[in-house]
């Protein structure tokens, strides 16, 4: 309890010896500038006198303040009438001019201590304020850097509880599906086993055994896909492809997912050729497949339709006529496991598709969002076509190569 009381007296006894300290230095300073100018009073006039006076007050208004430059007013009055104005050695003034003199000194002394104290206490007040300023913006710093853990700390423990909860879906299902499939088909070959498989019933479990294990692997390329994209590391074989082959043998790819759906395909007859990887960006048309397939009732139409937005330019969209996507929600689909965060229990996959196709096309140097409109859901999404020095470069190495 005594240390709240220690710290207000120590500020007030620090001014009373800054203040002490300042009526020391005008006894002394004034005192010692008298002495200077006497000895050379027969080369400097009254006026110089009372001018070296007003700048050791005006020293000691901005050095201690306002009490001791007063003080100091008064001491140099004095000793500017006894040691300067005749009849000098006394404080007896005779002529009236210099009653004049000393009142405008005594004035101007007091005037200048006060302005410039006053001067200096501003110049204090401000540094104060622009250390207060200095001492929030810190704290303030402190604290949307203590936001942004606690967000990061946040965003982290959500994407670990999704991944968490994909990765125990689409691993678990797949393994519990070849476990008892398997363990079926080891039942049977026991001696004293109870179950007795056909040859088509056996052809189904190894079926559903070839079909998880392909799940399994999809599953961890995406995953290696989705790790090379967001490391950077994902690297293009770009070779000048023709646009409706990459639709085409994405629908091929895809044409059991859609076989309960009216796939339609609309593609521009001037269509050129485009500069990309062929294969990637026939994953993302898949995927874009894929997720209509998946979001949209059976019987329902899947359209893909191409064109050019201009000489550099081409757009290719995928609409389905399912329930759409919410507005709010258009921007995070493409983020990744954004499916297994809504824990959607309606349709298959951890969310890592769109995801991996957004890396896909804006390594191209394109760009993929959701439209507005439609019945359903229309993915749109550009890709640059190539400069055409570069398709003449190819096409002149590609001949070199034929012709070894």
């Amino acid at each position: 309890r005594a240390r709240p009381a220690r710290c207000m007296i120590s500020p007030m006894r620090a001014a009373f010896q800054k203040r002490a300290t300042g009526y020391l230095a005008a006894l002394l300073a004034i005192p010692a500038a008298t002495f200077l100018l006497k000895l050379f009073r027969d080369h400097i006039n009254s006026t110089t006198v009372a001018l070296a006076l007003l700048l050791v007050t005006l020293f000691i208004a901005l050095k201690w303040g306002a009490r001791p430059a007063v003080a100091a007013s008064l001491l140099g009055m004095l000793c500017f009438n006894f040691f300067f104005l005749p009849p000098v050695g006394t404080f007896t003034i005779a002529d009236p001019e210099n009653w004049v003199a000393l009142s405008v000194f005594l004035i101007t002394a007091v005037t200048v201590g006060q302005l410039s104290a006053h001067a200096r206490r501003r110049a204090e007040e401000s540094e104060e304020r622009r250390r207060e300023i200095e001492r929030l913006y810190r704290e303030l710093q402190e604290a949307f850097e203590r936001a942004s853990h606690a967000e990061a700390l946040r965003q982290s423990e959500r994407l670990k509880s999704a991944l968490l909860d994909a990765v125990t879906h689409d691993i678990r299902t797949p393994l519990t599906s070849i476990k008892a499939s398997v363990t079926t088909l080891l039942d049977e070959t026991r001696s004293d086993a109870s179950v007795a498989l056909d040859a088509a019933a056996r052809r189904e479990m190894l079926e559903i055994i070839d079909e998880e294990t392909d799940r399994l692997n999809r599953f961890s390329e995406s995953l290696l896909e989705l790790a090379r994209i967001e490391a950077g590391e994902m690297k293009l074989r770009r070779r000048w492809m023709a646009i409706d082959e990459i639709v085409l043998a994405a629908l091929e790819r895809a044409e059991l997912l859609t076989r309960r759906h009216r796939v339609e395909i609309s593609l521009a007859g001037d269509l050129p050729l485009a500069r990309v990887d062929g294969q990637a960006i026939a994953e993302v048309v898949y995927t874009l497949v894929d997720n209509a397939a998946k979001y949209s009732p059976a019987g329902t139409r899947i359209r893909i339709s191409a064109g050019r937005v201009d000489d550099l330019t081409i757009q290719l969209t995928v609409e389905d006529e399912g329930s759409g996507i919410p507005a709010e929600l258009r921007e995070r689909v493409f983020d990744k496991f954004f499916r297994a965060m809504r824990d959607s229990a309606s349709a298959s996959g951890m969310g890592m598709g769109l995801a991996i196709a957004r890396g896909i096309v804006e390594a191209h140097g394109g760009r993929i969002w959701i439209e507005e409109g439609g019945r359903g859901a229309r993915v749109a999404l550009t890709l640059p076509l190539g400069e055409r020095d570069e398709a003449g470069a190819e096409q002149m190495a590609s001949s070199a190569q034929n012709d070894r």
